[in-house]
């Protein structure tokens, strides 16, 4: 292990003396950039991480990219504990460094960084695919994030924030700072490995078609070729799709509950039923009838809760731009809309467009059946969306137009000049950039200053803001 020496500090006499742990971690990491890097193996580095990994008593499995974390985990389930948190390590109490720890963790982490960004090249096969996501989860768990949340699998990015490490000279990498970066790369990546994939004979095989996991890139490239697929093959792809809506649908309807719920409305009786009866203000209420001889509480009246909140009918008109650069918002607003659909007095109107415009708000309560009947790609002429919102807006003070869109347009001006009208109305109108779970995305930038002139900014586009604008207006 001479390939790479650092000195941490000196004997009495002056003379530096190499620090092994810190030599064992660097080893670890060089041969992690070397196999990134090059996927032939370095004879010198290979050895030298095999005797670090059995030195410090971990399986040799960790250095074989064939070889899933999965499959270490399963043949060393006490490891499974230790991937959780494993990028975002805490600090030590006394402020040192426990540098045999830092050794066993740059192994773990070597692990899922090799698994995850060697994509190598050539087909994909659904398999491979499925091992893939799977690393990927575990790499989501070290980042402290729940599996398919950074890649927009079922919920916004998380995680906090903390000091970044390089690896080489500093702690164990603590990569949280780089979670919104890491997030949509991740994201890219698996889009490239099912671009990669013979997708129609996958989905032809109802063996290899179990074997896929749902996900925001797998439903793109299905809702981008389901007018050409049919018979077997047409069947998976609407049970993954619908697999994925339902997935999504759970998280974010408990997102909208939390978010949507009204006053107490005290002007309409409790409901006496058991499950509403308020047990500690009955016995409080009824103290009075306490018999000290008899030790029995007498009770007069009973107390029951206020389940009734103030709604008021509201109308939600979603516009979403379904060109190329904005499935993730389309598949994302489809389903939340859905949600809002559900709510008493909610009535919601949704209009997806390109170049053309089509009326969704038939199918708005079921995001399955809208997505299915969505045309991705082409241009973008937000006009004839305006069209079709304009007439239903009947009541402005009543009504919130969200509008999610890069906003990219060709009559630029035509167009701003319908949603600032729309805004002077009365109605509120929230433009949104886009509405994924990483929130990455890009806005005209024409448009964002006009925005923010008009009074209404365009607002970030992770899921959970619009969910958390939209609060003061079902309220």
């Amino acid at each position: 292990m001479s390939e790479v020496s650092v000195v941490e500090g000196g004997a009495e006499d002056g003379a530096p003396v190499p620090d092994s742990d810190e030599n064992r971690r660097q080893v670890l990491y060089w041969r992690l950039l070397a196999r990134l890097f090059d996927p032939e193996e370095q004879a010198s580095l290979e050895s030298a991480s095999v005797a670090v990994v059995e030195d410090i008593g971990l399986p040799v499995a960790l250095l074989d990219p064939a070889t899933s974390v999965d499959s270490v985990v399963q043949r060393h389930p006490e490891l499974a504990g230790e991937f959780d948190g494993l990028m975002t390590p805490e600090p030590d109490a006394d402020g040192g460094r426990d540098r045999a720890a830092e050794v066993r963790r740059a192994a773990l982490a070597s692990k899922v960084l090799l698994n995850v960004f060697s994509t190598g090249s050539g087909t994909v096969t659904a398999e491979q695919l499925a091992r893939w996501q799977s690393d990927a989860g575990w790499l989501e768990r070290a980042l402290g994030c729940r599996p398919g949340e950074l890649r927009g699998g079922r919920a916004g990015a998380g995680g906090g924030v903390g000091p970044t490490g390089t690896g080489f000279g500093t702690p164990a990498p603590d990569l949280s700072r780089l979670i919104p970066e890491i997030g949509p790369e991740l994201g890219s990546m698996e889009a490239g490995l099912v671009r990669r994939m013979h997708l129609r004979e996958v989905l032809a095989d109802p063996a290899l078609a179990s074997r896929l996991t749902p996900s925001m890139s797998l439903i793109e490239q299905l809702l981008r070729d389901k007018n050409n697929l049919s018979g077997v093959a047409l069947a998976n792809a609407k049970a993954l799709i619908r697999r994925y809506v339902d997935e999504v649908t759970e998280v974010l309807r408990t997102q909208v509950e939390k978010a949507t719920v009204g006053e107490l409305d005290r002007s309409v009786p409790p409901k006496r039923v058991f499950r509403n009866l308020d047990l500690d203000r009955t016995i409080w209420k009824n103290l009075t009838n306490w018999d000290p001889d008899e030790e029995r509480l007498y009770v007069d009246r009973l107390y029951y809760r206020h389940t009734s909140r103030k709604t008021t009918p509201q109308r939600l008109i979603v516009v979403v731009d379904q060109s190329g650069s904005m499935v993730d918002s389309m598949v994302n607003c489809t389903i939340l809309a859905s949600i809002f659909a559900g709510l008493p007095k909610v009535d919601v109107h949704l209009i997806a467009y390109d170049t053309q415009a089509l009326d969704l708000t038939p199918w708005a309560h079921d995001p399955f059946e809208t997505l299915l009947r969505t045309q991705l790609g082409g241009g973008t002429d937000g006009t004839v969306a305006m069209a079709l919102a304009q007439p239903k807006i009947a009541e402005p003070r009543n009504t919130v137009v969200v509008w999610i869109s890069d906003f990219y347009e060709w009559r630029t001006d035509e167009l701003f000049e319908s949603m600032a009208a729309i805004h002077r109305s009365g109605a509120k109108f929230i433009p949104v950039g886009s509405v994924t779970s990483s929130g990455r995305g890009s806005v005209n930038p024409w448009f964002r200053e006009k925005f923010k002139d008009l009074g209404t900014p365009v607002i970030s586009g992770h899921i959970k803001k619009l969910v958390h604008e939209l609060k003061t207006f079902l309220t």
